[in-house]
């Protein structure tokens, strides 16, 4: 097994996936039909280790027991009943973030670290009782410090996390149907990620609706960055007819334009910057488009399932 300081990214689509079960686009298309350069991706969640035995997931999709399975590092190690995920980070109350929860509730011990407005929303919800709160303890992120993560028993993982709001929205199932959610919103309903081991930084900021100058100046100087790429382009939904929302109201800054994330971020000193949360239409999830190209050219990654990054 390997050892040291590494982030695995267990899934880097969008909620759906991609492909996205009741989608037809062409990315879609050529996932569902395994061409070349066209690699089937799940919905976003990290691994995160000081040491590659012990780890911490930043948020639990959906899709997590596929993810846990074809990860061997996050297997058990020992007879009988074992995991070495000792902590779970939630970035929010989307359902993509946090039903993966439900996968992990057979009796095994780990810390839950929400901020509060994500641990309340959590507590609303029956289902999620059944994660047994005295081996599953839920601890609240507190915005703009640095705290290290420990698992269930208070062990730490020499893993520093620091929280803090972008602007975005409430998650989609709290919206008053009909009415239009305040978009921007600074919010601990919607955060941000800085993790650290060591000497390494890594931002981890998968739902972003503006980057603003106070943004940049935060992840100036990182070494990795981790950054929405949902859309390529605001109207993308609307322009192929798979929705009425343009990305900025879901709660998404685009890759491109002049207000995009390659654009703004341009000039920012960050060894690393990969896109990560993409959604299933995105052109960038294939390797042989231009919009790929176009990425890479402006020293862009995109993520994949299974990328691993050593810290």
């Amino acid at each position: 097994m390997t050892t040291g300081p590494r982030i695995t990214v267990l899934g880097a689509a969008a909620g759906g996936g991609s492909p996205q079960w009741n989608c037809n686009c062409p990315v879609c298309r050529r996932v569902r039909a395994g061409e070349p350069g066209a690699p089937r991706r799940t919905q976003t969640s990290l691994a995160l280790s000081a040491d590659g035995n012990r780890f911490a997931l930043i948020n639990a999709s959906p899709d997590l027991g596929e993810q846990l399975l074809r990860t061997p590092s996050l297997h058990p190690q020992r007879d009988g009943r074992h995991s070495p995920i000792d902590a779970v980070v939630l970035t929010g109350g989307e359902i993509d973030e946090v039903t993966g929860l439900l996968t992990m509730r057979e009796g095994e011990s780990f810390a839950l670290y929400a901020s509060q407005t994500t641990h309340d929303t959590l507590a609303a919800s029956p289902i999620f009782g059944a994660l047994d709160q005295e081996l599953v303890p839920r601890r609240r992120l507190p915005m703009n410090e640095t705290i290290g993560l420990s698992d269930g028993s208070d062990k730490p993982l020499d893993i520093a996390v620091e929280a803090f709001p972008v602007p975005g929205k409430i998650p989609l199932y709290q919206e008053d149907p009909g009415v239009t959610p305040e978009i921007g919103a600074l919010t601990d309903a919607n955060i941000a990620l800085q993790l650290s081991v060591g000497d390494s930084r890594a931002f981890f900021i998968p739902g972003c609706a503006d980057i603003t100058e106070e943004l940049r100046q935060r992840i100036d100087g990182a070494s990795i960055l981790f950054f929405d790429g949902t859309l390529w382009r605001d109207d993308e939904l609307i322009s192929a007819g798979l929705g009425h929302k343009t990305g900025h109201r879901m709660g998404h800054v685009s890759i491109d334009g002049a207000e995009g994330a390659i654009a703004e971020l341009a000039d920012i000193d960050v060894e690393r910057k990969i896109f990560i949360h993409l959604n299933n239409s995105n052109p960038v999830l294939l390797d042989d488009s231009d919009e790929r190209r176009a990425v890479e050219d402006r020293g862009w990654e995109v993520a994949y399932d299974g990328m691993e990054i050593s810290l």
